[in-house]
């Protein structure tokens, strides 16, 4: 089965960047720590101000069901969510061999 990735753009509300930091920080040890189908899950600061991403991937489409149906998003996605100043943008990765 072909892996299953995507990028999630987060722009973070004024004077919250500190909480935002510390909710992903610990939902990620989380993930990398309980789901052995997530192969990488990485939150990177943007180059713009309050601006972050997290870049994940997963072996397959059940894996990434397993991640998005998970107790721990469910925990955590509300706390995460509420630091956005607008809402998430979700862009989906599909692999390719260049040229």
């Amino acid at each position: 089965m072909a892996k299953v990735a995507s990028i999630f753009k987060l722009h973070v509300k004024e004077g919250r960047e500190r909480e935002f930091v510390d909710r992903v920080n610990a939902y990620a040890e989380i993930v990398r720590r309980t789901e052995p189908g997530t192969l990488y899950y990485e939150y990177y600061r943007l180059r713009k101000p309050r601006w972050y991403a997290v870049v994940e991937c997963f072996a397959d489409q059940a894996a990434a069901d397993a991640h998005m149906a998970s107790a721990a998003l469910a925990e955590h996605a509300p706390g995460i969510i509420d630091c956005l100043a607008e809402p998430f943008i979700q862009e989906h990765l599909d692999p390719f061999i260049a040229d």
